[in-house]
């Protein structure tokens, strides 16, 4: 009797079953390993089609390069590769595949059918697999320059992994988002997906890349985004982040590239949700699609099998380099003047695959002087009476529903004004105490006059609040807080950014911390949960900002209750104040909580409500 303990060499077909379970998760895991083999062969055009949600059949067609009748068997077998050759080459990973994996992998668990002609060759030649080994040597077949796999029964011989897999309709909608994400890595390659013989996506090589932008994600997107575009210390950063009013209720409209490989970072996400905090409403999520390049040898891409997941040599650098300019590019998010008066914004450097977008420039914040006179009747300080016939410069109490409220003698209309329109123009009225009504050099704008005094409060708070440092208290009994050792030592080498926020930290012991003081705008938080939170994602991601996200909190609340609350009578130099200002406040576009502070109607679009010219 054999001795079930004694360590034997696995047979080649149950290691690549194994492997399998880590590559092959479900239709769409074997969909994307090989639609990547095809890009990285050199296609132009790839062809997927699928039936039963991928359980009958996944087949890949492509232009590539195709693989030589002599490597045919041996791209089925374990670690064959034509894309690396040594260490050094592992270290500067270009290609999108390089393990030598997934053919293999994907032949133990199904039945599967390879066809290549390369290019310039008189005939194509076929080989088959369906799970058992040795594989046949490969035969004559007619077929086109380029590569065709065919995946048939996937887990016919793993009833148990069958069993895993979702319904049809679940099963392809994986497929399907796989495609619309490959297929915005790589803007010059034409794809099709067909789903038991109809065509469900289709996009042509080349073009117009915000038109393939609209195609799979929507006109919405590409018309409510930012074109970002920015290089520094050997890092790139181009695509298109969504303004925050065009936020998600769930996370299913995040794209992010690394060097042309779609990727899900926890270290990225984190800095992009901390980019977008700020200014998104409650339990929303941001949209966009964003291609980072960094040199090849300071990622590591060989840390999953899947290679979804990476390591950053200097992670902090990454971080640090994505959180500025995506917030640095929402922050410039203010209404602009006309497009003739706009500065042209240069166009988006894309990864080299992508064509370059022919794109009309961003949103930006033009130079407008801001009047001391108009500051001044906004902030309620005594001064003269402003000219335009308001006759005293304080707001009047606030008083219930009112219809517009039209002040004696208004500012002169833009068109009859000297000079440059501001982008929000001059106000007309204010309507129902709530909104401000004006007129730019293109139409009418509509204010919610609190939501943007809201905005405006706070960010000054912000300023006031980095010029003088965060104020704190002493606590007259210290708080103390039970950590493990580790979190004790890191909160003494960290001594020093804790007390830059504001919290003075001793070690009591090995496993516990004293609290002795804390910011003064924080003196009723929760001491312990606030440390232990700020020690965890420092563990995690070598940075936090916890407190200094409390600390916005508190602003905001801050700046809701001091902002000029609705319903109140506001004169036309006080709403003209208002208006400059949000032209010089960083994200102006939306209040503290997120909701949206402004919108504008076209005169065509006016025209177009009464039915003119039609």
């Amino acid at each position: 009797m054999a001795d079930a303990r004694r360590i034997r060499q696995l047979s080649s077909q149950l290691v690549n079953q194994i492997a399998a379970g880590e590559v092959v998760e479900r239709p769409a895991s074997v969909v994307k390993e090989l639609v990547e083999n095809s890009l990285d062969a050199g296609a132009r055009r790839v062809e997927v089609d699928i039936e039963e949600g991928g359980r009958r059949l996944i087949r890949i067609r492509d232009d590539g390069h195709g693989i030589h009748p002599e490597d045919l068997a041996l791209a089925l077998s374990s670690h064959a590769t034509s894309k690396i050759l040594e260490l050094h080459d592992l270290e500067r990973v270009a290609s999108l595949g390089f393990r030598g994996e997934a053919l293999p992998s994907i032949a133990s668990v199904s039945r599967l059918s390879l066809s290549s002609r390369v290019r310039g060759a008189p005939r194509g030649w076929q080989v088959q697999a369906d799970g058992r080994e040795p594989v046949e040597p490969p035969r004559p077949a007619a077929h086109p320059e380029g590569t065709t796999l065919e995946v048939r029964d996937l887990f016919f011989n793993t009833p148990a992994r069958r069993k895993f897999l979702r319904t049809e309709r679940t099963e392809f909608q994986h497929i399907q988002e796989l495609i619309k994400r490959l297929a915005l890595s790589r803007f010059d390659v034409g794809f099709q997906l067909r789903h038991n013989g109809k065509i469900v996506l289709q996009v042509a090589a080349g073009g117009d890349v915000e038109q393939r932008l609209a195609e799979l994600l929507g006109r919405g997107f590409v018309e409510q985004s930012l074109h970002l575009q920015a290089e520094a210390v050997g890092l790139g950063l181009q695509g298109w982040a969504a303004l925050p009013t065009y936020s998600r209720s769930q996370a299913d409209l995040q794209y992010l590239y690394l060097n042309g490989r779609m990727i899900r970072d926890r270290l990225v996400n984190h800095a992009l949700r901390r980019a977008y905090h700020d200014v998104l409403f409650k339990d929303r999520h941001p949209a966009y699609v964003l291609y980072l390049s960094v040199e090849p040898e300071q990622v590591d891409v060989n840390v999953h099998p899947t290679k979804h997941e990476v390591r950053f040599r200097d992670s902090r650098l990454v971080y640090d380099f994505l959180f500025r300019h995506v917030h640095r590019a929402l922050e410039q998010v203010a209404p602009r003047a006309s497009e003739q008066q706009a500065p042209a914004a240069p166009r988006p450097e894309l990864p080299p695959n992508p064509v370059h977008p022919s794109a009309a420039p961003p949103p930006r914040q033009s130079t407008i002087s801001f009047p001391a006179e108009e500051a001044r009747l906004l902030y309620g300080q005594p001064s003269a009476p402003a000219q335009g016939g308001a006759a005293e410069t304080a707001a009047a109490p606030e008083t219930p529903r009112r219809d517009v409220v039209r002040q004696p003698h208004p500012r002169p209309r833009p068109e009859a004004m000297d000079g440059e329109v501001p982008p929000l123009g001059y106000a007309l009225a204010q309507l129902h105490g709530i909104y401000i009504l004006a007129q730019n050099a293109r139409g009418l704008v509509l204010v919610d006059m609190h939501a943007a005094h809201e905005r405006i409060v706070y960010e000054r708070l912000k300023r006031d609040m980095q010029r003088d440092g965060v104020q704190s208290q002493p606590l007259l009994v210290p708080v103390k807080v039970a950590v493990s050792p580790a979190e004790a030592q890191l909160a003494e080498e960290r001594e020093a950014f804790f007390t830059s926020l504001g919290l003075e930290l001793g070690r009591a012991g090995p496993d516990l911390l004293l609290v002795r003081q804390v910011p003064v705008l924080l003196a009723r938080a929760d001491a312990t949960q606030l440390v232990r939170d700020v020690l965890s994602d420092l563990q995690t991601h070598g940075r936090s900002d916890r407190i200094q996200e409390a600390l916005n909190t508190v602003l905001g609340t801050m700046g809701c209750h001091g902002s000029v609350r609705a319903r109140r009578r506001l004169t036309v130099p006080e709403m003209n104040a208002l208006l400059r200002e949000m032209e010089q406040t960083p994200n102006s576009g939306q209040c503290n909580h997120g909701r949206p502070t402004w919108t504008e109607l076209s005169v065509d679009e006016l025209d177009g409500l009464f039915l003119r010219g039609q």
